[in-house]
């Protein structure tokens, strides 16, 4: 998700001169991209593209499982690994690829993933099984790692500081983009084609959109390569996950999109089912409620206002177990309201939390912040596989319960982080 990422912005805006020096010199501010230049349109919809295909073939099998269980005979979590396995590989392989970019420059690694995760997505469709599928949707999680991280790098060294924002908006719109179109196409051309058709459809749309970046992103002006360091990285993380405030926020990303990941994962099978028997292409035009998450992103920020982070991080919590409550009723109307709720109560958790872990880095805010996005995919993979097994074995209800079980555990962090902070805050005697 994607994609929505608003932590990003965040940790490029409060970077300190320790995560920057290695890699952003003091240049000039003319070498910069400025808005309204040939350079800076280029850059801005290269980087669209660039995210648009990262999130075509991140997701593209999560709408096809119910086709891809049938025709492959195998249950709902062992389909749920197409999906699981793929934000898996890209959690384990973002932050070394991400060090990577930093001695050999960004353009290279970012050109070098979209095209090699592209590459592996036209040979996806000919998978003869299920073990051949998931190998390869590894491989193409791995490959996509060296996208994200990277390409906020990019925009913070080669883009003008007054246009960053609105750089990485359009790059995270990319990202949605990306993310709700990979499920849509799938679902409509899987529905009059089969699902390795559809497969390739979005593996040859994802080369396209690799074939416009390598052609249009402009060459880097701004980057000094820098040494890569293991012992340093392995320093500034274990820095990072020992700070007890950053754990329970990457806690938080986790565990809500351990219950995003369930739930958008199982939903096919629950709509493809009785009582609904919903056709693959209209259950894949469902996920335009993952649109929902843009409007409760930009109303995250809001609600820290009025209510401060934990007062919003509960709204988001309460909001997503509304939702999974709503869906125990057979009536498609209230399962769409449910994942309405559910699909915004998600992005204010995530905006929310996502957020505060730049602003509660000290310093290494670059490593802080892909720690999240690491511990975020995490989620997304153990609740898309541990959803799809309880689906399999107790129906939705389980699933169901599976995800207020997070939920409730999501609300135990942040009540957890109030009690440690009242406590520091009452002077000794």
């Amino acid at each position: 998700m994607h994609w929505t990422h608003q932590y990003h912005r965040r940790s490029v805006e409060h970077m300190s001169p320790a995560d920057t020096r290695a890699s952003v010199p003091a240049v000039d501010a003319d070498a910069k991209l400025l808005p309204g230049t040939p350079a800076y349109r280029r850059a801005i919809v290269a980087l669209f593209a660039a995210g648009t295909a990262t999130f075509l073939l991140l997701y593209s099998t999560q709408g096809l499982l119910p086709v891809i269980s049938d025709e492959l005979r195998v249950t709902p979590a062992q389909a749920s690994l197409t999906v699981s396995m793929t934000t898996a590989g890209l959690a384990v392989a973002l932050i070394p690829l991400s060090a990577l970019s930093e001695r050999f420059g960004r353009t290279p690694v970012m050109a070098a993933s979209v095209f090699c995760a592209a590459l592996i997505g036209l040979a996806v469709p000919w998978s003869p099984n299920l073990a051949v599928l998931v190998a390869l949707r590894t491989l193409q999680g791995v490959a996509l790692a060296g996208l994200p991280a990277t390409a906020m790098a990019y925009l913070a060294e080669e883009v003008s500081t007054k246009a960053i924002a609105s750089a990485i908006g359009l790059y995270v719109a990319g990202n949605s983009i990306g993310g709700m179109a990979s499920r849509v196409i799938a679902g409509f051309v899987a529905q009059f084609a089969g699902w390795r058709v559809a497969l390739l459809v979005l593996g040859v749309l994802s080369l396209a959109c690799a074939v416009a970046f390598r052609l249009l992103v402009p060459p880097a002006r701004c980057f000094t390569p820098a040494r890569i360091s293991p012992r340093a990285l392995a320093r500034t993380v274990g820095g990072h996950l020992g700070n007890p405030l950053l754990v329970r926020l990457y806690l938080l990303g986790m565990l809500f999109m351990a219950v995003f990941g369930s739930v958008y994962t199982v939903l096919g099978y629950r709509l493809t089912a009785a009582p609904f028997r919903l056709p693959e292409g209209l259950v894949g035009s469902i996920f335009l409620v993952y649109l929902v998450g843009t409007a409760s992103s930009a109303a995250a920020g809001r609600l820290v206002s009025r209510l401060g982070r934990r007062g919003a991080l509960h709204v988001g919590t309460a909001a997503v177990a509304a939702g999974l409550l709503l869906t125990f009723c057979d009536a498609l109307a209230a399962v769409l309201g449910g994942l309405v709720l559910i699909t915004a109560g998600f992005f204010v958790g995530h905006a929310v939390a996502s957020g505060a872990v730049g602003h509660t880095a000290t310093a290494a805010r670059a490593q802080a912040s892909a720690l999240y996005l690491t511990a975020y995919y995490i989620g997304n993979s153990v609740g898309g596989t541990v959803g799809a097994a309880a689906y399999h074995g107790a129906g939705w209800p389980a699933t169901v319960l599976v995800g207020l079980a997070a939920m409730a555990c999501a609300a135990g962090v942040t009540l957890y982080g109030a009690l440690r902070e009242r406590r520091a805050a009452v002077p000794v005697r």
